[in-house]
């Protein structure tokens, strides 16, 4: 139970990680700060890649510990935990629900960061087709696409 619950600390750390990550490059996103945006992703997938790694560790320490409480070697923490005698059954109970809280927090950042690509990815779009010229595009309500009337403009394009 004690290696379960190192391996289950250690993927905290790493969400708690992912967490500040994910808001950092929220932050990037919605102040438009673009030159941080690389470096910003780069630092999400390092984390993702050594939650990956983790995993691997945590699914060997967790089927251990499952098959010395007598469960099968993928029985979910939950009933490892139900089955285990104290103090490891509130620990891992603990770890159950911080994990089950933080993997909802991490669904929305990442949720609403996507959102937030896309906006300025749409936004870029409609800016660059605007100064070549170009109407915009968009979608009827059966999903066809409509291109809009250009609008008369002036640019300066001496600049």
């Amino acid at each position: 139970m004690e290696k379960l619950s190192l391996v289950l600390w250690q993927e905290r750390d790493l969400m708690d990680t992912l967490l500040y990550r994910l808001e950092i490059e929220q932050l990037v996103l919605a102040n438009g700060r673009t030159d941080w945006l690389m470096r910003a992703a780069r630092e999400v997938e390092s984390v993702l890649h050594e939650m990956r790694e983790s995993e691997v560790l945590r699914s060997i320490a967790a089927g251990e510990a499952a098959e010395s409480l007598g469960l099968p070697a993928d029985a979910p923490l939950r009933e490892i935990a139900a089955r285990a005698d104290e103090p490891w059954r509130t620990t891992l109970m603990d770890h159950h629900e911080v994990f089950t809280t933080t993997v909802r927090r991490l669904v929305d950042l990442a949720e609403s960061n996507r959102y937030l690509l896309t906006q300025g990815y749409n936004s870029a779009r409609e800016t660059l087709m605007n100064m070549a010229g170009e109407a915009p595009q968009s979608y009827s309500q059966n999903g066809t696409a409509v291109t809009a009337t250009p609008l008369s403009q002036f640019v300066d394009r001496s600049v």
